[in-house]
């Protein structure tokens, strides 16, 4: 006999209601009730008791903020950030442990400013500015998008990716001083230990950096310096697992270029294979090329035997029909190992059912794609109805640093609160954060040791906020 599936389930279950002259039966509500529950994300998780009490008093929590006048994943989050930072439901999440980051971009991690080195006139600057904190407010302009009006600053996607784009630029310039890119990582990573994440996977271009004699270091010395950051941070942190990369390229380049990227690519794979996790294209992906025309490139690992994970972005788009359009079906044609953003899936439902029979995840950033306005609020965002079917996703910050948030916490309470609502629990959050641990590119064996460790965190969690 064949296993009868959960749409075998719910088949028999409408014809036995239909079956029935006497109006609906109470006792079959309850059961579509329940089955529709298990299959949202985290619906077959089997809480302990411990964790059914601390649910309860998460749900009382949340029940706080959904009846509360401004309810912040309707808003958007410049301006809900300071109702965010007050939440009850927020605190927890920080606190929860969280498993990793898998969608964060180099030059956007939380970091604190980087330390001013004797090269720099910061210092006097500030000896000759009467107040310094004008010009603190100046560096927070070019450095992040936050503004208290953001309707105003930013009143389409090409006002606030031009900007988006210009903030890269400026940093650009201050983390590719050799010195300062190794203590941003380093700062980096410690703001994503702060905020309980034992794992990121960092989207780098791995820019040539300088040094003041005008030396440049290549892609080798980045990728060694990364080396040694995350082991240096792990020996001063044991309980961080780790991070690694995941070389990126512009989308803007042509062909010719895209073959030699990936060929560079392949080379950093073979001879940095424990800290290089993989490739991807970044940019915005309207105006960039789509994944179809570097078939040529993205086909040489594949041609030549060689291993080399990709990790596209795609779906970041709400242009149905256009080329870019496209991009979700060509990243599973390429056996993407997860999908940033795939913000267009649930417009494309036979590209939705491949992902899902793949196990194709989708890394979502809901803070980033509503900054860069691709949904207004939260609770229109397609990943909410992509959860309640059970479609594999992670949670994850994108650009932390440029939108003013914490490493992944906000991130999560949006996501929490604005997805489901009410429906999402404690066990939705315990799915999420081993899926963080369960579709990252480590090794079987490391993910398998790793996500012990995580349940063994997560059972301190719920007992301390039980207390």
């Amino acid at each position: 006999m064949h296993a009868v599936t959960l749409r075998d389930l719910m088949w028999m279950l409408f014809l036995w209601c239909a079956s029935c002259n006497c109006g609906p039966d109470p006792r079959k509500r309850e059961a579509l009730i329940r089955l529709e529950a298990s299959r949202r994300t985290g619906g077959n998780i089997t809480l302990n008791e411990r964790e059914k009490l601390l649910d309860g008093k998460l749900q009382k929590l949340k029940q706080h903020d959904m009846e509360a006048r401004q309810f912040p994943p309707s808003m958007h989050f410049f301006k809900a950030k300071c109702l965010i930072d007050q939440s009850p439901v927020f605190s927890l999440l920080q606190k929860m442990p969280k498993g990793a980051a898998l969608h964060v971009h180099d030059f956007a991690m939380p970091a604190s400013s980087p330390r001013c080195s004797s090269w720099t006139l910061l210092r006097s600057l500030r000896e000759k500015i009467k107040n310094s904190t004008d010009l603190d407010n100046s560096f927070i302009r070019n450095l992040t998008l936050f503004t208290e009006d953001p309707d105003r600053a930013y009143p389409s996607q090409d006002t606030v990716w031009k900007r988006f784009e210009q903030a890269f630029l400026v940093a650009y310039g201050l983390v590719t001083y050799a010195p300062v890119f190794k203590d941003y990582l380093y700062e980096g990573l410690r703001q994503f230990y702060e905020d309980n994440i034992m794992y990121v996977e960092i989207r780098a271009l791995l820019p040539a950096t300088y040094e003041l004699d005008g030396r440049l270091n290549n892609k080798d010395w980045s990728m060694r310096a990364c080396q040694d950051v995350v082991r240096r941070f792990t020996a001063n942190y044991p309980d961080f697992l780790g991070a690694r990369v995941i070389f990126t390229i512009h989308r803007g380049i042509n062909a010719t270029e895209a073959v030699k990227t990936v060929e560079e690519a392949m080379t950093l794979h073979r001879n940095f294979p424990d800290i290089m996790a993989g490739f991807d294209f970044v940019g915005r992906e309207d105006l960039g090329r789509p994944l179809w025309y570097f078939k040529e490139a993205l086909s040489l690992p594949e041609d030549r035997g060689v291993n080399l994970p990709y990790f596209f972005h795609a779906g970041e788009t709400d242009s149905q029909g256009t080329d870019v359009d496209q991009n979700l079906m060509d990243a599973l044609l390429f056996n993407a190992t997860r999908i940033g953003h795939g913000f267009a899936l649930a417009r494309h439902p036979v590209v939705k059912e491949m992902s899902r029979k793949m196990d194709v995840p989708l890394e979502v950033c809901p803070i980033s794609n509503q900054v860069l306005k691709l949904v207004s609020d939260l609770r229109d965002h397609p990943a909410a109805v992509l959860m309640a079917e059970g479609h594999p996703v992670v949670i994850s910050s994108d650009d932390p640093a440029l939108f003013g948030a914490t490493a992944l916490s906000h991130d999560f309470y949006e996501a929490f609160m604005g997805f489901g609502g009410m429906s999402f629990n404690l066990g939705t959050l315990k799915e999420l954060v081993i899926n963080s641990l369960r579709y990252s590119s480590l090794p079987s064996q490391t993910k398998k040791k790793a996500i012990e460790v995580l349940l063994v965190k997560w059972d301190k969690f719920v007992s301390e906020s039980l207390l």
